[in-house]
């Protein structure tokens, strides 16, 4: 077993590479002893897939391939293969340190914790996944989105803040919502999904194409970008496997709720391992682990549920004349799958979707506090309570978002776009700033080799050059041109 002992007071070369003018350096500890099963790691990845299978998953790319067919469904692959390697690179520093990626960022320059909690706030002040949801639901039962709406934020703070360990209540509910959409998937393979369309699958790949044309940059950009998470939640990948007990994590307590938890003290910094062999056999399980976790469980199922809700969207509405060009194409598709399987089948996808939408949104609004908690706690507010930053966080987020839909913008795809090409700008920058911290940070015998710099340097090239030409795209609208 890897001691916890604290080793304080001598010099160590690990904690000389920590930049200490803004945070304080961490201490030393032997890194943890990894599980003894694959199992008892499982859960990030089920996070991360779960709150990411939601705009880019049930709305942008079935959207896209019921507009142009199957031609844009390859940047789904590009999407999740760069988000991989950015989470595992997001990982990688959490797993060396139990320090967020936003606090390492912050070692070099106190306020980037605080530029990309922001701009997560900005993107996800937006309800768009619980106006989504909301849509769905007037589908199945009637009503106005607005009121729904509403209700399904104000639910989401409650479960928040009376689960006595959030990260425990939100792995289940997202696994709950994983195995829904697998079960729809399924259903729809069978069901739903013809000959015809199984015949046209391999135009995915002979007839790939941009249609940007069709659809602006602002659309595909967010397609890229949301292919199974995207923006701040790549970055959240921290703080879900540090409460997992994922390496020099499991020495950091876990936001627990101000009713029902009981809160532990916490540090505003993280823990560093000396480089023995003990250490970096463990390092080496736990890296392994990790990385397995991702692929078996966030791209694999992104993958999987953006493919078939494609595949599905093509089979039902694709060539449609008249077909409205924002989320309500989804209630067209429900009709046909009403019309053509079964008065069942329509329904129970508009069920699906809007639970799969409305677990989106509660770990979008968790997500979102848990980053502004952090950097709060670490940088601004070293003495306070994270959990109570945390909750108060979420619940103003849940009345921004009250105050959003009560002005008038409940447009779900419109929402979408703006959280997207944000989250694409959020991408850029810290692809960037991920090799700075891992590269110059970590000890050398577990830094980055030559094929995940090249993984970051094609992601920072990647979303920037999408978002330039996004920016250049609305530009040119707003003047007219």
């Amino acid at each position: 077993m890897a001691t916890t002992r604290q080793s304080e007071g001598r010099p160590s070369s690990v904690v000389d590479r920590f930049p200490t003018k803004y945070l304080a350096a961490p201490a030393v500890r032997d890194m943890p002893e990894p599980p003894s099963s694959f199992r008892k790691v499982i859960g990030p990845g089920i996070i991360a897939a779960g709150v990411g299978m939601a705009s880019g998953e049930f709305i942008l790319y079935p959207y896209i391939a019921s507009q142009v067919g199957l031609v844009f469904v390859w940047a789904a692959f590009v999407g999740l293969a760069t988000q991989y390697f950015l989470n595992m690179e997001i990982e990688r520093y959490t797993l060396a340190t139990g320090e967020t990626a936003l606090t390492g960022f912050s070692r070099y320059w106190r306020h980037w914790g605080l530029v990309f909690a922001m701009l997560a706030y900005f993107a996800n002040i937006w309800p768009g996944w619980a106006t989504s949801s909301a849509t769905l639901v007037t589908y199945l039962v009637g009503g106005s989105v607005v009121p729904i709406a509403i209700g399904m934020l104000l639910a989401i703070g409650l479960i928040l803040t009376m689960a006595p360990v959030v990260y425990q209540a939100l792995e289940k509910i997202q696994m709950v919502k994983v195995a829904a959409v697998l079960l729809l998937i399924v259903v729809a393979s069978f069901a739903a999904i013809g000959a015809s369309t199984w015949a046209d699958t391999p135009q995915i790949i002979t007839e790939a194409g941009l249609p940007a044309e069709e659809l602006g940059f602002a659309l595909l950009m967010g397609a890229l970008a949301f292919a199974g998470a995207g923006g701040g939640q790549n970055l959240c990948q921290s703080n879900w496997i540090r409460d997992k007990g994922f390496g020099m994590g499991a020495y950091v307590p876990r936001i627990v709720s101000p009713v029902t938890g009981h809160p532990e003290a916490a540090p505003s910094t993280g823990f560093v391992f000396e480089p023995t062999p003990d250490n970096l056999g463990r390092w080496r399980r736990w890296w392994r682990f990790a990385n397995t976790e991702q692929l078996t469980t966030f791209v694999l199922i992104s993958f999987l549920t953006i493919l078939f809700t494609s595949l599905l969207a093509y089979a039902t509405v694709f060539g449609q004349e008249g077909l409205a060009s924002d989320i309500s194409f989804l209630e067209a598709e429900g009709d046909v799958l009403n019309d053509t399987v079964g008065g069942w089948f329509g329904t129970f996808f508009w069920i699906i979707g809007a639970f799969s939408l409305f677990a989106a949104a509660l770990g979008i609004v968790d997500y979102t506090s848990r980053l502004g908690a952090d950097v709060l706690k670490t940088a601004y507010l070293k003495d306070a309570n994270e959990s109570k930053i945390y909750f108060g966080l979420v619940w103003g987020l849940v009345l921004i978002g009250v105050v959003v839909l009560l002005s008038g913008l409940d447009q779900p795809l419109v929402l979408l776009v703006i959280a997207a090409v944000t989250g694409g700008l959020m991408m850029f920058i810290y692809s960037a700033l991920l090799l700075l911290v891992n590269r110059r940070t970590l000890p050398k015998e577990i830094r980055p080799g030559a094929g995940r710099i090249a993984a970051l340097v094609w992601s920072f090239l990647l979303f920037g050059f999408l978002f330039v030409l996004t920016f250049n795209e609305q530009i040119r609208k707003l003047f007219g041109e």
